[in-house]
């Protein structure tokens, strides 16, 4: 403990955290774990991660544990953990993943191993680098940072919460919600996945975009036959198709359906977008400015408004095309939408659209488990102005803030079902090559950010009491 424990006595030991290569190790250790949730066979992987991972590095601090299995059946376990300081403290619930997508062996660049960090100048290679295992390792070693300069305490009560089935849809994480509402009751979420705007300016987001995949078929005969035979009296299922989407969305991205569509693009949210800029990095790729909505910014786009993407498309064989008319065509579609769409109501709305304009032999069916809501937090909302405080004293940098992320993250159990603020700090930037070969962590981005939320947690038992104050007046 230091004779006057302060927050920059809590910030430096974060800063030293790092470079005695204390965090390193601990990285290296959780990336060891080959947690494939998408595999199917990593059930013990899965679980040990919980039990012989977070609970230990948890306990060090305090937390007491329990793995709870998933409500649904055969989906992965959840962590449990909490550290009760005082009725009067303000609480918060932490959460990650400790789920990753397939390693993709034999695909890294100069053979590495995805089980292993390699570390390349600036860049930690490894697969959960940067998706999620080392941006909630940030946050844990943060937290002992803190305890340690407070000798033994945080000046606040933290719940965890590690689930490992995000990269699948997170099943079982809303029921979970539910059920455990009192076990993870708090005063605000903070926690850490996805990419910073770039990666020189520390961000924060309120929530995400949500997501919702769907299949559509054309399936109109058995096989397929002669073009030269029966080209000009066979329906096409491949072009009734294409035609049927292009109703849905034009030749720039447009949307055309209206049901598709938000109403609006709040005054709150357009302020703070004007304040961003998308892309520019040295492995973005260049923006399509004409694309989608007309006369907005790219940034509005992308975390403003809904996108209507086509994923995969297929009808005959692409690979080896033959002189015949298809059966059968299909294509995967995927709608990213912002608070104020309704998922639920997007398929019946695409169904009554196609029956009108005479695409009655298109099906449709949604083709993910999960649909991850839309989610925001109001800019305006207390704790808002609070972490962008903490993060501006402690970089010397004006944070970016985005009002959502442009991708999906199951914040709704937090801000739903639970009925949390949640205020996102990713550690990660969008050049990570996150589910791809060659994942990585930027150590640069990694030590700012152990200051980042030593700091932020320090504030948390500071001044949090006065942040709940502004919220309940």
């Amino acid at each position: 403990m230091s004779p006057t424990p302060s927050r920059d006595g809590a910030v430096r030991r974060a800063a030293e955290h790092f470079s005695s290569g204390a965090f390193l190790s601990e990285l290296r250790a959780l990336v060891a774990h080959r947690t494939e949730s998408q595999s199917g066979e990593r059930g013990a992987e899965l679980r040990g991660y919980l039990t012989d991972a977070m609970a230990p590095a948890l306990a060090k601090l305090g937390f007491v544990s329990s793995v709870v299995d998933n409500p649904v059946a055969g989906g992965p376990p959840f962590l449990l953990a909490e550290r009760h300081e005082g009725a009067d403290l303000p609480t918060v619930l932490v959460y990650g993943h400790g789920d990753v997508v397939n390693g993709h062996e034999g695909r890294w660049r100069e053979n590495r191993d995805p089980w292993a960090v390699t570390v390349d100048g600036d860049r930690w290679y490894g697969r959960g680098a940067a998706d999620n295992k080392g941006q909630h390792a940030i946050n844990i070693a943060a937290l002992a940072q803190v305890m340690a300069e407070r000798g033994g305490s945080l000046g606040f009560n933290c719940k965890a919460l590690i689930e490992m089935g995000e990269e699948t849809g997170s099943p079982g994480l809303r029921q979970l919600a539910g059920a455990h509402g009192q076990a993870l009751a708090a005063d605000v979420l903070i926690a850490s996945d996805g990419p910073r705007l770039s990666a020189e300016r520390p961000t924060i987001f309120l929530g995400s975009r949500g997501a919702l995949n769907f299949d559509l078929t054309v399936n109109l005969r058995e096989g397929a036959h002669h073009s030269g035979n029966w080209g000009g009296l066979l329906a096409n299922p491949g072009t009734i198709l294409a035609n049927a989407i292009a109703s849905l969305v034009d030749r720039n991205g447009r949307i055309l359906l209206d049901a598709l569509k938000p109403r609006e693009i709040p005054p709150a949210v357009r302020a703070a977008l004007a304040d961003l800029t998308v892309g520019g990095g040295p492995n973005d790729p260049a923006i399509d400015h004409d694309w989608g909505e007309p006369g907005l910014t790219p940034e509005e786009r992308v975390f403003g408004w809904n996108a209507l993407e086509v994923l995969a498309y297929e009808t005959g064989i692409p690979s080896a095309p033959a002189n015949a008319v298809p059966g059968v065509a299909r294509a995967t579609l995927q709608l990213r939408f912002v608070v104020g769409t309704d998922p639920t109501e997007a398929l019946a709305a695409i169904r009554r659209h196609f029956d009108a304009s005479g695409y009655d032999a298109v099906t449709i069916a949604a083709s993910r488990m999960e649909t991850f809501s839309a989610t925001r937090l109001d800019p305006e909302d207390p704790w808002v102005h609070w972490a962008l405080a903490s993060l501006a004293r402690t970089s010397g940098k004006k944070p970016a803030l985005l009002p959502n992320l442009g991708g999906s993250i199951p914040n709704d159990a937090f801000s739903e079902t639970l009925g949390l603020p949640t205020i996102w700090v990713p550690h990660s930037y969008p050049a990570c090559s996150q589910h791809a070969p060659d994942e990585h962590l930027l150590g640069s981005v990694a030590e700012e950010a152990l200051r980042i939320m030593a700091g932020l947690f320090w504030d948390l038992g500071e001044t949090g009491p006065a942040v709940l104050a502004r919220r309940r007046a």
